[in-house]
Protein backbone atom coordinates (compact mmCIF):
# COMPACT_ATOMS: atom_id res chain seq x y z
CA UNK A 1 0.00 0.00 0.00
CA UNK A 2 1.06 3.63 -0.40
CA UNK A 3 2.61 5.71 2.36
CA UNK A 4 0.23 6.18 5.27
CA UNK A 5 0.08 8.38 8.34
CA UNK A 6 -0.07 6.01 11.31
CA UNK A 7 -0.77 6.99 14.90
CA UNK A 8 0.93 4.28 16.96
CA UNK A 9 0.08 3.70 20.63
CA UNK A 10 2.73 1.48 22.16
CA UNK A 11 5.77 1.09 24.38
CA UNK A 12 8.31 3.62 23.14
CA UNK A 13 11.22 2.46 25.31
CA UNK A 14 14.38 1.58 23.44
CA UNK A 15 14.64 -2.11 22.70
CA UNK A 16 10.98 -2.95 23.28
CA UNK A 17 9.28 -5.20 20.74
CA UNK A 18 6.61 -2.51 20.34
CA UNK A 19 9.18 0.12 19.40
CA UNK A 20 10.70 -2.36 16.94
CA UNK A 21 7.34 -2.72 15.17
CA UNK A 22 6.93 1.05 14.94
CA UNK A 23 10.39 1.31 13.38
CA UNK A 24 9.52 -1.48 10.95
CA UNK A 25 6.48 0.50 9.79
CA UNK A 26 8.75 3.50 9.27
CA UNK A 27 11.19 1.39 7.24
CA UNK A 28 8.25 0.42 5.05
CA UNK A 29 7.88 4.11 4.22
CA UNK A 30 5.00 5.08 6.50
CA UNK A 31 4.87 8.21 8.63
CA UNK A 32 4.59 6.89 12.19
CA UNK A 33 3.89 8.96 15.29
CA UNK A 34 4.49 6.80 18.37
CA UNK A 35 2.78 7.72 21.63
CA UNK A 36 3.41 5.71 24.78
CA UNK A 37 0.16 5.40 26.82
CA UNK A 38 2.13 4.39 29.93
CA UNK A 39 3.58 7.91 29.97
CA UNK A 40 0.11 9.46 30.14
CA UNK A 41 -0.24 9.02 33.90
CA UNK A 42 3.19 7.89 35.13
CA UNK A 43 2.41 8.41 38.83
CA UNK A 44 -0.56 6.08 38.59
CA UNK A 45 0.94 3.51 36.27
CA UNK A 46 4.59 3.43 37.34
CA UNK A 47 3.97 3.45 41.10
CA UNK A 48 4.51 0.02 42.66
CA UNK A 49 1.28 0.16 44.65
CA UNK A 50 -1.13 2.00 42.36
CA UNK A 51 0.35 0.29 39.30
CA UNK A 52 -0.44 -3.10 40.81
CA UNK A 53 -3.96 -1.99 41.75
CA UNK A 54 -4.64 -0.85 38.18
CA UNK A 55 -3.13 -4.07 36.80
CA UNK A 56 -5.33 -6.23 39.02
CA UNK A 57 -8.49 -4.26 38.25
CA UNK A 58 -8.03 -4.20 34.50
CA UNK A 59 -7.26 -0.44 34.48
CA UNK A 60 -10.98 0.28 34.73
CA UNK A 61 -10.49 3.15 37.22
CA UNK A 62 -8.33 4.94 34.63
CA UNK A 63 -10.70 4.67 31.70
CA UNK A 64 -12.31 8.12 31.92
CA UNK A 65 -8.93 9.84 32.18
CA UNK A 66 -7.44 7.65 29.44
CA UNK A 67 -10.30 8.48 27.08
CA UNK A 68 -9.84 12.23 27.60
CA UNK A 69 -6.07 11.88 27.23
CA UNK A 70 -6.38 9.86 24.01
CA UNK A 71 -8.59 12.54 22.46
CA UNK A 72 -6.39 15.38 23.70
CA UNK A 73 -3.16 14.01 22.21
CA UNK A 74 -4.78 13.77 18.79
CA UNK A 75 -6.25 17.28 18.66
CA UNK A 76 -3.29 19.09 17.10
CA UNK A 77 -2.13 16.46 14.61
CA UNK A 78 -3.08 15.65 11.06
CA UNK A 79 -5.77 13.02 10.70
CA UNK A 80 -4.11 9.60 10.45
CA UNK A 81 -5.16 6.93 7.99
CA UNK A 82 -4.67 4.30 10.66
CA UNK A 83 -4.41 4.00 14.45
CA UNK A 84 -2.28 1.06 15.61
CA UNK A 85 -2.75 0.01 19.24
CA UNK A 86 0.03 -2.29 20.43
CA UNK A 87 -0.87 -4.51 23.41
CA UNK A 88 -3.90 -2.37 24.31
CA UNK A 89 -4.60 -3.27 27.95
CA UNK A 90 -5.01 0.42 28.86
CA UNK A 91 -7.65 1.08 26.20
CA UNK A 92 -11.24 0.21 27.04
CA UNK A 93 -14.45 1.12 25.16
CA UNK A 94 -14.37 4.79 26.21
CA UNK A 95 -10.87 5.19 24.75
CA UNK A 96 -11.85 3.50 21.52
CA UNK A 97 -14.97 5.66 21.23
CA UNK A 98 -12.77 8.75 21.60
CA UNK A 99 -10.33 7.52 18.95
CA UNK A 100 -13.12 6.59 16.56
CA UNK A 101 -14.04 10.27 16.41
CA UNK A 102 -10.97 10.69 14.19
CA UNK A 103 -12.79 8.72 11.51
CA UNK A 104 -9.96 6.32 10.68
CA UNK A 105 -9.40 2.60 11.01
CA UNK A 106 -8.05 1.09 14.24
CA UNK A 107 -6.06 -2.12 14.55
CA UNK A 108 -5.14 -3.94 17.77
CA UNK A 109 -1.92 -6.00 17.81
CA UNK A 110 -1.45 -8.18 20.89
CA UNK A 111 1.14 -10.95 21.31
CA UNK A 112 0.11 -11.79 24.89
CA UNK A 113 -2.87 -13.94 25.84
CA UNK A 114 -5.57 -11.30 26.39
CA UNK A 115 -8.39 -13.82 26.64
CA UNK A 116 -6.45 -16.26 28.82
CA UNK A 117 -6.24 -16.54 32.60
CA UNK A 118 -2.55 -16.09 33.48
CA UNK A 119 -2.69 -12.32 33.98
CA UNK A 120 -5.91 -12.22 35.94
CA UNK A 121 -7.94 -9.08 35.15
CA UNK A 122 -5.15 -7.22 33.31
CA UNK A 123 -6.93 -7.32 29.94
CA UNK A 124 -10.50 -6.75 31.14
CA UNK A 125 -10.74 -3.28 29.55
CA UNK A 126 -9.22 -4.53 26.29
CA UNK A 127 -11.67 -7.42 26.08
CA UNK A 128 -14.65 -5.06 26.42
CA UNK A 129 -13.24 -2.90 23.61
CA UNK A 130 -12.70 -5.74 21.11
CA UNK A 131 -15.87 -5.02 19.07
CA UNK A 132 -14.68 -1.44 18.45
CA UNK A 133 -11.52 -2.45 16.57
CA UNK A 134 -11.61 -2.90 12.81
CA UNK A 135 -8.98 -5.64 12.98
CA UNK A 136 -7.60 -7.61 15.93
CA UNK A 137 -4.24 -9.34 15.45
CA UNK A 138 -3.27 -12.22 17.78
CA UNK A 139 -0.72 -15.03 17.87
CA UNK A 140 -2.55 -18.19 18.97
CA UNK A 141 -5.52 -20.24 17.77
CA UNK A 142 -7.34 -19.92 21.10
CA UNK A 143 -7.05 -16.12 21.04
CA UNK A 144 -8.37 -15.97 17.49
CA UNK A 145 -11.44 -18.04 18.36
CA UNK A 146 -12.11 -16.32 21.68
CA UNK A 147 -11.78 -12.79 20.27
CA UNK A 148 -14.33 -13.66 17.59
CA UNK A 149 -16.68 -15.03 20.24
CA UNK A 150 -16.25 -11.79 22.22
CA UNK A 151 -17.45 -9.70 19.28
CA UNK A 152 -14.32 -8.72 17.35
CA UNK A 153 -15.28 -7.78 13.78
CA UNK A 154 -12.26 -9.33 12.13
CA UNK A 155 -9.42 -11.34 13.67
CA UNK A 156 -6.07 -12.22 12.11
CA UNK A 157 -3.59 -14.73 13.50
CA UNK A 158 0.13 -14.20 12.87
CA UNK A 159 3.36 -15.77 14.04
CA UNK A 160 5.45 -13.83 16.47
CA UNK A 161 8.59 -12.56 14.77
CA UNK A 162 12.01 -10.96 14.82
CA UNK A 163 13.13 -7.50 13.83
CA UNK A 164 15.21 -7.32 10.65
CA UNK A 165 17.45 -4.56 12.03
CA UNK A 166 17.41 -4.87 15.83
CA UNK A 167 18.15 -8.61 15.79
CA UNK A 168 20.61 -8.68 12.92
CA UNK A 169 23.57 -10.90 13.89
CA UNK A 170 27.10 -9.59 14.19
CA UNK A 171 28.96 -10.00 10.91
CA UNK A 172 32.09 -11.25 12.66
CA UNK A 173 32.13 -13.44 15.78
CA UNK A 174 35.07 -11.52 17.21
CA UNK A 175 32.78 -8.48 17.54
CA UNK A 176 30.87 -10.24 20.32
CA UNK A 177 32.12 -9.15 23.76
CA UNK A 178 33.63 -12.00 25.76
CA UNK A 179 31.20 -11.47 28.66
CA UNK A 180 28.28 -12.48 26.43
CA UNK A 181 29.81 -15.77 25.29
CA UNK A 182 28.50 -18.95 26.92
CA UNK A 183 27.81 -22.64 26.43
CA UNK A 184 24.07 -22.75 27.14
CA UNK A 185 22.18 -19.47 27.56
CA UNK A 186 18.74 -18.63 28.84
CA UNK A 187 17.62 -15.03 28.37
CA UNK A 188 14.38 -14.35 30.19
CA UNK A 189 12.58 -13.25 33.33
CA UNK A 190 11.87 -15.25 36.47
CA UNK A 191 8.10 -15.72 36.58
CA UNK A 192 5.99 -16.84 39.52
CA UNK A 193 4.32 -20.23 39.04
CA UNK A 194 6.21 -20.94 35.77
CA UNK A 195 8.92 -23.07 37.48
CA UNK A 196 11.63 -21.81 35.17
CA UNK A 197 14.05 -21.83 38.08
CA UNK A 198 13.30 -25.49 38.82
CA UNK A 199 13.88 -26.39 35.18
CA UNK A 200 17.20 -24.54 34.96
CA UNK A 201 18.31 -25.83 38.34
CA UNK A 202 17.78 -29.40 37.18
CA UNK A 203 19.98 -28.69 34.15
CA UNK A 204 22.64 -27.23 36.43
CA UNK A 205 22.53 -30.28 38.70
CA UNK A 206 22.92 -32.50 35.63
CA UNK A 207 26.15 -30.68 34.78
CA UNK A 208 24.94 -28.40 32.00
CA UNK A 209 26.90 -25.09 32.00
CA UNK A 210 24.08 -22.54 32.12
CA UNK A 211 24.32 -18.75 31.81
CA UNK A 212 21.19 -16.74 32.72
CA UNK A 213 20.35 -13.15 31.85
CA UNK A 214 17.09 -11.59 33.01
CA UNK A 215 15.19 -9.74 35.70
CA UNK A 216 13.67 -10.88 39.00
CA UNK A 217 15.80 -13.98 39.51
CA UNK A 218 16.52 -12.76 43.03
CA UNK A 219 12.91 -13.79 43.79
CA UNK A 220 13.67 -17.45 43.14
CA UNK A 221 13.69 -19.70 46.19
CA UNK A 222 16.65 -21.45 44.55
CA UNK A 223 18.73 -18.30 44.26
CA UNK A 224 21.67 -19.69 46.23
CA UNK A 225 22.29 -22.38 43.61
CA UNK A 226 21.29 -20.26 40.65
CA UNK A 227 23.23 -17.10 41.55
CA UNK A 228 26.63 -18.31 40.17
CA UNK A 229 24.93 -18.80 36.79
CA UNK A 230 23.01 -15.49 36.78
CA UNK A 231 25.03 -13.07 34.66
CA UNK A 232 22.84 -9.98 35.00
CA UNK A 233 19.50 -8.33 34.29
CA UNK A 234 17.48 -8.09 31.11
CA UNK A 235 19.29 -7.50 27.83
CA UNK A 236 18.31 -5.34 24.89
CA UNK A 237 19.82 -3.97 21.71
CA UNK A 238 23.16 -5.35 20.60
CA UNK A 239 23.79 -6.92 24.02
CA UNK A 240 20.73 -9.12 23.50
CA UNK A 241 21.96 -10.21 20.08
CA UNK A 242 25.48 -10.77 21.45
CA UNK A 243 24.20 -13.12 24.17
CA UNK A 244 22.21 -15.14 21.62
CA UNK A 245 24.93 -15.32 18.99
CA UNK A 246 27.64 -15.78 21.60
CA UNK A 247 26.02 -18.91 23.04
CA UNK A 248 26.61 -22.40 21.74
CA UNK A 249 22.96 -23.20 22.54
CA UNK A 250 20.00 -20.93 23.42
CA UNK A 251 17.14 -22.26 25.52
CA UNK A 252 13.59 -21.27 24.62
CA UNK A 253 11.24 -21.63 27.60
CA UNK A 254 7.51 -21.11 27.19
CA UNK A 255 4.99 -19.48 29.50
CA UNK A 256 2.69 -22.38 30.30
CA UNK A 257 0.18 -20.01 31.92
CA UNK A 258 0.12 -17.97 28.72
CA UNK A 259 -0.83 -20.98 26.56
CA UNK A 260 2.36 -20.49 24.54
CA UNK A 261 3.32 -22.98 21.86
CA UNK A 262 6.02 -20.63 20.56
CA UNK A 263 7.42 -17.27 21.70
CA UNK A 264 9.28 -14.34 20.17
CA UNK A 265 12.51 -16.11 21.22
CA UNK A 266 11.48 -18.95 18.90
CA UNK A 267 12.07 -16.63 15.94
CA UNK A 268 14.60 -14.13 17.31
CA UNK A 269 17.13 -16.77 18.38
CA UNK A 270 17.69 -18.41 14.96
CA UNK A 271 17.56 -15.05 13.17
CA UNK A 272 20.22 -13.58 15.47
CA UNK A 273 22.50 -16.54 14.88
CA UNK A 274 21.63 -18.78 17.80
CA UNK A 275 20.78 -22.46 17.99
CA UNK A 276 17.24 -22.82 19.34
CA UNK A 277 16.74 -25.55 21.95
CA UNK A 278 13.09 -25.39 23.02
CA UNK A 279 10.14 -27.41 24.24
CA UNK A 280 8.64 -29.77 21.68
CA UNK A 281 5.26 -28.29 20.67
CA UNK A 282 3.07 -28.49 17.58
CA UNK A 283 3.96 -24.93 16.60
CA UNK A 284 7.70 -25.38 17.09
CA UNK A 285 7.46 -28.46 14.88
CA UNK A 286 5.62 -26.42 12.25
CA UNK A 287 8.36 -23.82 12.30
CA UNK A 288 11.46 -26.03 12.26
CA UNK A 289 12.50 -29.54 11.29
CA UNK A 290 13.52 -31.19 14.54
CA UNK A 291 17.17 -32.12 14.82
CA UNK A 292 17.94 -30.31 11.57
CA UNK A 293 16.92 -26.66 12.09
CA UNK A 294 16.31 -26.63 15.87
CA UNK A 295 16.42 -29.01 18.83
CA UNK A 296 13.38 -29.90 20.93
CA UNK A 297 12.72 -31.67 24.24
CA UNK A 298 9.84 -32.68 26.46
CA UNK A 299 11.42 -32.14 29.89
CA UNK A 300 14.63 -31.07 31.63
CA UNK A 301 16.10 -34.57 31.45
CA UNK A 302 15.79 -34.74 27.66
CA UNK A 303 16.95 -31.11 27.39
CA UNK A 304 20.11 -31.92 29.37
CA UNK A 305 20.85 -34.92 27.15
CA UNK A 306 20.39 -32.84 23.97
CA UNK A 307 22.56 -30.00 25.29
CA UNK A 308 25.34 -32.36 26.35
CA UNK A 309 25.34 -34.07 22.96
CA UNK A 310 25.48 -30.77 21.08
CA UNK A 311 28.24 -29.31 23.26
CA UNK A 312 30.39 -32.31 22.32
CA UNK A 313 29.57 -32.24 18.59
CA UNK A 314 30.75 -28.97 17.04
CA UNK A 315 29.95 -30.00 13.47
CA UNK A 316 26.32 -31.00 14.16
CA UNK A 317 25.76 -27.99 16.38
CA UNK A 318 26.91 -25.55 13.72
CA UNK A 319 24.94 -27.37 11.04
CA UNK A 320 21.71 -26.95 13.03
CA UNK A 321 22.54 -23.31 13.79
CA UNK A 322 23.10 -22.51 10.10
CA UNK A 323 19.99 -24.40 8.97
CA UNK A 324 17.86 -22.60 11.57
CA UNK A 325 19.15 -19.22 10.38
CA UNK A 326 18.18 -20.08 6.82
CA UNK A 327 14.80 -21.50 7.78
CA UNK A 328 13.64 -18.54 9.86
CA UNK A 329 14.45 -16.17 7.01
CA UNK A 330 12.15 -18.18 4.74
CA UNK A 331 9.14 -17.90 7.03
CA UNK A 332 8.17 -14.27 6.32
CA UNK A 333 8.00 -13.45 10.05
CA UNK A 334 10.24 -10.38 10.18
CA UNK A 335 8.53 -7.27 11.57
CA UNK A 336 8.46 -5.61 8.17
CA UNK A 337 6.86 -8.69 6.61
CA UNK A 338 4.28 -9.15 9.39
CA UNK A 339 3.38 -5.44 9.42
CA UNK A 340 2.98 -5.51 5.64
CA UNK A 341 0.69 -8.53 5.92
CA UNK A 342 -1.47 -6.72 8.49
CA UNK A 343 -1.75 -3.60 6.33
CA UNK A 344 -2.56 -5.76 3.30
CA UNK A 345 -5.29 -7.50 5.30
CA UNK A 346 -6.82 -4.12 6.14
CA UNK A 347 -6.64 -3.19 2.47
CA UNK A 348 -8.29 -6.48 1.49
CA UNK A 349 -11.07 -5.73 3.96
CA UNK A 350 -11.38 -2.36 2.19
CA UNK A 351 -10.50 -0.61 5.42
CA UNK A 352 -7.50 1.24 4.00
Amino acid sequence: MSKANILYFGDSSSGSTSAHRAEALRRLGHNVIIIDPYLAFPKSLKSKISGMIHFRTGYRMLQGRMARWALQVTQNMSKPELIWVDSGELFGPLCLQSLRKLGCQIVLYNIDDPTGKRDGHKFDSLVKALPLYDLVVVVRDESEKECKNLGAKSVMKVWRGYDEVAHKPFEHAEEIPEKFKSDVAFIGTWMRHEKRDEFLLDLIRRGIPISIWGDRWEKSSYLTEIRPHWKGGSLSGRHYVAAIQGAQICLGLLSEGNRDLHTTRSLEVPYAGGLLCAKRTSEHQQLYEEGVEAVFWVDSKECAIKCDELLHDDSRRESIRDAGMQRVRSLSVGNEQVCSAILNALFALQLL
